[in-house]
Order: C-alpha cells, then structure tokens, then sequence
C-alpha cells in the first residue's frame, strides 16, 4: 500500500476560527507544486480535514490530477486528531493508495508513528509538504517513509 501525507499550504494568519483559515496565495503556489509530485499516482481516495484551508488544498490536487471521485471530507483528520484513530480509520477503508490532506501537529505525529512506530519523533512537515509511505498495511512501525518533499 501507498500512503501519501500533505499538510495544507500556506494559510492566512488570522478568520473567525482557526477552522476558517484560508490559503494564501503563496499557500496555492505551494500545493501546487506537491500536486505535481503526485501526477501519474493511481491514487484511489483523496481525504481532506472539514477545515477550510485543508479543503482547498485537496481541490488545488483534485483540479490538478483531474481526479474522477470526489474529495472524501472526514471529522478524523483535523489538527488534534489521534494519529492512531487515523492509521485505524485508513485501515478501515482497506484502500491501496490514498492521499490524506491534513494539519500539524497531526500530519508529523502520524508520519512518525507510522515509520517509527511511536510518537516520539514526528516528523518535519511545513505547509505544503508531502510525504510517501509505503508497506504492506498501515500499522504503527511497519511502513517505510520512501520521500518527504518541501514545497517552496
């Protein structure tokens, strides 16, 4: 299975709630340029945060692939989220490659825990960027992180 991993781009500083956040300019430029590493991916699910800012980013990569099914928005993947419900609620879906459009501090503790298999060492996302995971199921500590790009 392939898991891709990416935390939303750049996002204004200040709305109503932090769930109202929207992408900068910049932050579009940044999703962007992650989209391009997924292009000719056989993604089969695209899985966006409710937030704002996180919606946007999945509809810049949904737009950018041309991606036939719908963006999948689900109440798991926001900021505080358990990166173990996740790695659950993926195991559920029994999907072989999905992209998870999300929010610090979860998208670097689920990386970590995925690869390392604890949450001691998250790992370093800044807005926009992407990580690659690959194993045989998404449990704790059995998958391998194969890329981790930074958007500019």
């Amino acid at each position: 299975m392939k898991l891709w991993i990416l935390r939303h781009g750049e996002a204004e500083p200040r709305a109503n709630s932090d769930a109202e956040r929207r992408l900068t300019g910049h932050g579009r430029e940044q999703v962007l340029h992650s989209a391009a590493q997924l292009l000719g991916q056989p993604l089969l699910a695209i899985i966006a945060s409710p937030y704002v800012r996180a919606q946007q980013t999945a509809a810049l990569v949904h737009e950018t692939l041309g991606f036939a099914e719908p963006v999948l928005t689900v109440a798991w993947l926001t900021p505080e989220s358990d990166p173990r419900q996740v790695i659950a609620e993926v195991e559920r879906l029994g999907l072989e490659q999905v992209l998870l459009v999300s929010h610090q501090p979860l998208v670097g503790g689920l990386v970590g825990l995925l690869e390392h298999g604890h949450l001691q060492q998250p790992a370093a996302m800044s807005t926009a960027s992407l990580a690659e995971l690959e194993g045989d199921w998404p449990l704790a500590g059995l998958m391998t992180l194969r890329a981790l790009h930074h958007a500019p």
